[in-house]
């Protein structure tokens, strides 16, 4: 049985600003918790990868700020009028914890503060040879932040499904997609990132393995969102985007080859095998253009 359901307000006219504001805060936070998680792996040859990934996560979440401003067709300052009143007598923060765009601000605002200190202390501890910050406190902020970092990936998918748009209401499944897609996603940019930095090559190789499990979730979790859109009977909006499905399903297929053929590096960290060092670079790519196709279809189907 088909349970129609009822949508009652207007397409939102999203322009590309916000698909790419998907994109780049779905690279971020999921750059941040990889990083975290080859900080934590215990062998201290995946340091240099992790500190790519505090890089890669810091340049992608400043541009969400300035994506969403500019998709609002407002002032640079609106964004940061969302978390702080200007109004006389009413002056002060602004925290609507029942706001989804108010939630959403201030999450970005708190992992960006993560996100600088984790990105700095990268870099001054490469510099310096030795940990910037005490350990504990390291461990703490990164853990804090990557907490923080999943919420910012799964975000945006679940402002998507507490709306009442059609096929974006109509199922469970976009944080968890959003999720798993921006997880693929920042492993397959920080491959890219790290094929090219020998003192990292040696993580080329989790990493590769690390996207195929992302994937493998992100596919089934695209199957459950095919059926739930279905069953509200918005099967007619999503078919019309069937080529970005299919570039989409190709990136997450893509990825499933670093099981079958993962990097093989020696001690030093440079590739042994140079076809398969380049066969991750162009698996990372199809799988960049793979999750931007994905949110795509998803924020397009719908208006």
């Amino acid at each position: 049985m088909i349970y129609l359901a009822e949508h009652f307000v207007r397409a939102p006219d999203w322009h590309w600003y916000i698909l790419f504001y998907f994109f780049f805060a779905g690279l971020s936070g999921g750059a941040y918790v990889l990083a975290t998680l080859l900080r934590f792996s215990g062998d201290l040859r995946d340091v240099p990868a992790s500190r790519i990934g505090y890089y890669v996560a810091l340049p992608t979440l400043i541009a969400c700020p300035i994506l969403l401003t500019a998709d609002l067709g407002a002032s640079w300052s609106r964004f940061w009028h969302m978390m702080v009143s200007v109004t006389p007598g009413e002056a002060g923060l602004i925290f609507h914890y029942w706001s989804p765009m108010s939630t959403g601000a201030w999450a970005l605002f708190v992992f960006g503060v993560f996100v600088f200190v984790s990105a700095a202390e990268a870099w001054l501890s490469k510099r310096r040879g030795a940990p910037f910050l005490p350990a504990a406190l390291g461990r703490l902020i990164a853990v804090v932040g990557s907490l923080l970092g999943l919420f910012i990936a799964s975000y945006t998918g679940v402002l998507l499904s507490v709306s009442n748009q059609p096929v974006w209401s109509d199922t469970w499944t976009l944080g968890g997609l959003f999720l798993a897609s921006g997880l693929s996603g920042a492993a397959a940019l920080i491959t890219l990132l790290v094929r090219y930095r020998p003192e990292a090559g040696v993580s080329l190789a989790r990493l590769r393995v690390a996207d195929g499990y992302f994937s493998i979730l992100e596919l089934a979790l695209l199957i459950a969102f095919f059926i739930t859109v279905a069953l509200a009977g918005g099967a007619g909006r999503i078919l019309p985007w069937i080529p970005l499905w299919i570039v989409a399903v190709a990136g997450m297929v893509a990825s499933l080859l670093g099981f079958r053929r993962p990097a093989r590096v020696t001690a030093t960290g440079e590739t042994v095998a140079a076809p398969v060092a380049m066969e991750a670079t162009i698996v990372s790519v199809v799988v960049l253009v793979a999750v931007l196709a994905l949110r795509a279809a998803v924020i397009f189907s719908a208006q």
